[in-house]
């Protein structure tokens, strides 16, 4: 905890209440109201907990304001442009950059725990074949807790640290059989001689009739989504795998709780939601018509990717990704497909366009990324698998920091109780 030198006041009723505040290593000063209701007798009221912090972290800092997103103190576009994802993996899990005999081993580690439980493919052929492949992972990832029952401890640190390794490695398994399942072709098994993207891509690209090789481009650009997406701070998911590690459930269902989280359109569907509006505008012709449409405060069409809730500048991630999309699109010779005309064009005139310059209204990551998915051949509905593939590490690292914390209480949120006061029942044929 943060030490408090200054203290705030708050008088109810003419009583006065002094309240310690925190200051942080960055970001905006908190004021501690744990004491509040024993001592005052009152709740906050923050719908949403914008104003809220829930916890203290180490793992992960966001200035919205200045556009910068820090892990372990590492800004964002350094990892992605000179960092590959198991090196971020291990630095949001211990907090440093590794050596090369620790990256070695913890790769080696990661690489050999990618196999999934043989059993756990009938789990796959129980769901129907036009399931959507979020809903396949929730069932499976929270199964896992029935398979390997030697990592569901939370208080015996070697288990906690044999789940984590377990979620990494298998969670691009799961995703690709997932995939697989969903377009009626065979499971394809994880290689260890392939790095962790191009792994990825060869269980969701290759088939037994013949060779497949991933591409380098390709699995750079993978590896620089998984980057990008590793881990975002206090987020909708990862307040949920908190809250789910609160009451003391098992690491594999609290990741289960974080993606079913994520599949909401709001969180981890905004880059499939963006690539639907790239396809329903159509044509370049028809972007005029969508711009009027997006600056009328009467009509409901808001353009997806561009603006962020948190980035009140711009994406961090947005340039490292465009420079993936850039080079994706070079690669497969598709940049005149209308899809990405259409995108094209959308971020020249949000990067010109006054009214979206003065609303800071830039491409953010789903902008891209959706498109690099897209272009490598991915339908959307994994878009948001893919998503929650990248973000395990990130909800591990924060579900380990928080069991390690002394002050962890189970979640338990109040409210501001707008209903009936306490009636008498009426019997039924008297009502």
């Amino acid at each position: 905890m943060a030490e408090n030198t200054k203290t705030a006041k708050l008088t109810i009723d003419g009583k006065e209440y002094e309240l310690p505040i925190h200051s942080p290593s960055a970001g905006p000063d908190v004021i501690d109201i744990r004491k509040l209701y024993a001592q005052a007798g009152v709740f906050t009221y923050d719908p949403g907990f914008t104003s809220t912090a829930s916890c203290d972290s180490t793992i992960t800092f966001i200035d919205g304001d200045k556009g910068e997103l820090l892990h372990r103190g590492y800004p964002i576009d350094q990892l992605a442009s000179k960092s590959h994802f198991l090196e971020v993996a291990f630095t949001l899990l211990y907090g440093y950059l590794p050596s090369a005999d620790e990256l070695e081993k913890f790769e080696s580690l990661v690489t050999n725990h990618t196999m999934i439980h043989e059993q756990m493919h009938y789990f796959f052929r129980g769901f129907r074949r036009d399931a959507h492949p979020m809903a396949t992972m929730v069932g499976v990832v929270g199964a896992m807790s029935a398979f390997y029952h030697d990592s569901t401890d939370i208080n015996d640190e070697h288990q906690r640290e044999v789940a984590s390794i377990r979620l990494i490695a298998k969670m691009p398994t799961i995703a690709a059989m997932a995939y697989k399942y969903s377009i009626g072709q065979p499971f394809v098994y994880p290689r260890n001689d392939l790095d962790y993207a191009s792994n990825f891509l060869h269980m969701c690209f290759a088939v037994p009739a013949e060779e497949y090789q991933v591409n380098p481009i390709l699995a750079r650009a993978m590896d620089r989504i998984f980057t990008l997406h590793a881990d975002h701070e206090q987020n909708a998911s990862t307040s949920t795998v908190r809250l789910a590690s609160s009451s003391g459930a098992n690491p594999f269902a609290c990741i289960a709780a974080g993606i079913a989280c994520l599949w909401g359109p709001a969180h981890g569907g905004a880059n499939q939601a963006c690539l639907e509006m790239l396809r329903e505008i159509g044509t370049v012709d028809r972007i005029p018509e969508y711009i009027a449409r997006a600056k009328d405060k009467n009509d409901p069409f808001r353009l997806m990717g561009f603006g962020h809730r948190v980035y009140k500048n711009f994406d961090p991630r947005a340039k490292v990704m465009k420079e993936s999309a850039d080079e994706v699109l070079g690669l497969l010779g598709i940049e005149n497909n209308p899809t990405l005309q259409v995108a094209k064009e959308l971020e020249r005139i949000a990067l010109e366009d006054p009214y979206f310059v003065e609303k800071k209204l830039y491409p953010n990551v789903d902008f891209y990324s959706g498109i690099i998915l897209d272009a490598m051949g991915f339908p959307t509905s994994m878009f948001t698998p893919i998503f929650a593939l990248a973000r395990t590490v990130g909800w591990i690292s924060q579900w380990k920091e928080q069991l390690a914390d002394p002050q962890l209480k189970i979640g338990r949120p109040r409210q501001l109780y707008l209903g009936d006061t306490a009636r008498d029942y009426v019997d039924i044929e008297n009502r």
